[in-house]
């Protein structure tokens, strides 16, 4: 059986992930207190000079004052910080202006919106699934999947809720993977979800990356879990792995025999120990194969006559 196709159509994003513009914050959180007291300093001159010389505070100073600590407030607001393995995704009046994922205390244009969005590394392990496989047989199936946001750009705004969309996506493959496969292989070369684990769960691997791609989502490594045939059939199933257990131990002891028999009959025959005519060997052979093949102990019997008597 060929590999299944897992070319998965999404639409094309409609925003990626850039760089916003962003300064140190440290810098700029003592230029806000510079500016705070500078403020702060100029009211109060002010209104001690008006006192005085028993007039009213001058309205340029005031004004000075009072804009000198508004800036420091806009200062102030355009600090945030960064925790590693964490990002935040800028918009300005509703359009993205960019991601900011350097560490530490960062500073930006204080009117913009700052969503913080996970940036480590993450684990999804499916419920455990019961669907059919590809013989139509009731199986049990889970897998868990390794992500990473790549793209903050796309994991905020080109779906609702990446996470839930990983959660989903995933069980959509996992489904699609289990009902491609049979359980068992029962033709030559063929791929089952048993004995061709690392090939399906890199198969699995590949469609999960291309389902959740359009949410800016990596994905490191997928596994199958839990993989077993559904409760009702599970005897039954056990049963005919029994069997085919059972008869390529019997081929593989057919198949050995055959061959001790043949090369005991050559070295017979290169040595020169006893001349065998045609039924003498049919009996050897006979005798050879019960014993080779029997699966209890065979009981020796002592022939004193003639074979042909």
């Amino acid at each position: 059986m060929s590999a299944i196709d897992t070319k998965v159509h999404m639409p094309a994003p409609a925003v990626r992930e850039r760089h916003a513009r962003e300064l140190p914050g440290l810098p700029m959180f003592f230029a806000g207190l510079a500016v705070y007291a500078v403020g702060v300093l100029v009211l109060v001159r002010g209104v001690m000079e008006a006192a005085d010389s028993g007039t009213d505070p001058s309205a340029g100073v005031m004004i000075t004052g009072v804009l000198a600590l508004l800036a420091a407030s806009l200062i102030m607001k355009g600090l945030f910080t960064v925790a590693p393995g964490e990002a935040r995704v800028l918009q300005f009046l509703g359009r993205y202006v960019g991601t900011v994922r350097t560490d530490g205390l960062r500073w930006a244009n204080p009117f913009t919106t700052r969503e913080k969005i996970s940036t480590r590394i993450r684990n999804h392990e499916t419920q455990t699934l019961k669907v059919n496989d590809a013989d139509g047989n009731p199986i049990e199936i889970a897998a868990v999947v390794v992500w990473q946001v790549e793209d903050t750009a796309r994991a905020r705004f080109e779906v609702d809720d990446f996470v839930r969309f990983v959660g989903i996506q995933t069980e959509t493959a996992v489904r699609h993977i289990a009902t491609s496969y049979p359980y068992d292989s029962h033709e030559e070369g063929g791929l089952s979800l048993r004995e061709n684990a690392d090939e399906i769960t890199e198969t699995l691997a590949i469609e999960i990356s291309a389902r959740v791609q359009a949410a800016g989502v990596k994905v490191i490594e997928s596994r199958l879990t839990h993989l077993a045939y559904a409760p009702e059939i599970a005897q039954a199933m056990l049963q005919r792995q029994q069997a085919s257990a059972v008869v390529a131990a019997r081929t593989r002891i057919v198949e050995g025999a055959v061959g001790m028999v043949e090369l005991a009959l050559q070295r017979l025959a290169e040595q020169d120990v006893v001349e065998l005519d045609e039924e003498r060997k049919a009996a050897m052979v006979s005798n050879l194969l019960v014993v080779l093949c029997g699966d209890r102990s065979t009981q020796p019997v002592v022939n004193a006559g003639s074979l042909y008597t």
